[in-house]
């Protein structure tokens, strides 16, 4: 089973609950850090990375000796990647999105591919825990295309938790596809029930079951709880707000070590994901 974490914004406590479902997870357990622009999952599971690889996309590149200035490269870019002045074709990689529409277009065979380096893929084992991060490369514009490497390491044979970038963009879109539930953490404040609902209108459109998990419960009021009911949207589990939690947060602990008792409500918690997925 695929079980993606994610939220309408940053700071609800994503990587904290992606983390501790993880460790409190019995079998076989991956655990994929899909936010690869800030990942930060390693932080509270301190994996030991044994491989590293680079990650590249296809780009064009264009001979203009054997290019006759048809153009037809540049119309079927939508992202404007190619463009032509007169007798001069010029490649913009950053903005191309690897569809390879323009070598299919070329009768000419004018375009030769080129790879331009997105980020670095890591992968490892945090106790037993299958690990695996993506790092972007600093001043690349695009996530999806290393998300997607991420992700291509998913084992069928285990539980996968996908900690999902915040937001309801590209990247978080690109995460929950083709997961089996997503779990959506808020808090109980007008701005996380907002970009929730947000979140929450995207994964219906796509007809991927969730539930909601409320962070620091008791801190603020009580609009998450009656969204919920409103919408007939289960509300999977409460973690309270708790100086203790965030104790352990300031040192790199995970959720179970500030509060060991939600090892076992964290754990019915994936039966109930198991039983519903079956």
């Amino acid at each position: 089973m695929k079980i993606a974490i994610a939220s309408g914004k940053g700071g609800t406590g994503k990587t904290t609950l992606a983390t501790a479902l993880a460790l409190a997870a019995t079998g076989p357990v991956q655990y994929l850090d899909c936010d690869v622009e800030e990942p930060n999952g390693h932080l509270f599971l301190r994996p030991q990375l044994d491989n590293s690889e680079q990650c590249a996309v296809i780009v064009p590149q264009i001979n203009e000796e054997l290019c006759t200035y048809c153009g037809q490269c540049r119309d079927i870019c939508r992202f404007s990647a190619i463009t032509q002045f007169g007798q001069t074709v010029m490649t913009f990689p950053e903005m191309c999105h690897s569809c390879l529409g323009c070598f299919r277009v070329c009768e000419e065979k004018a375009i030769s591919e080129q790879k331009r380096e997105i980020g670095i893929l890591e992968s490892g084992r945090a106790g037993d825990i299958l690990f695996t991060h993506g790092r972007m490369r600093v001043g690349e514009a695009m996530a999806v295309p290393l998300l997607n490497a991420v992700k291509n390491q998913a084992q069928d044979d285990h539980l996968v938790i996908l900690d999902a970038p915040p937001g309801t963009s590209c990247p978080f879109v690109e995460t929950v596809l083709n997961c089996d539930h997503v779990l959506l953490i808020t808090e109980p404040t007008p701005f996380g029930l907002h970009d929730m609902a947000l979140a929450a209108t995207a994964l219906n459109n796509f007809n991927i079951p969730y539930g909601v998990i409320l962070n620091r419960a008791g801190l603020g009021d009580d609009r998450v709880q009656r969204w919920c009911e409103e919408h007939d949207v289960p509300l999977l589990l409460e973690i309270p707000f708790d100086r203790r939690i965030a104790e352990c947060y300031a040192r790199g602990g995970s959720l179970l070590e500030s509060i060991p008792e939600l090892t076992h409500q964290l754990r019915e918690l994936l039966d109930t994901l198991q039983e519903v997925n079956a």
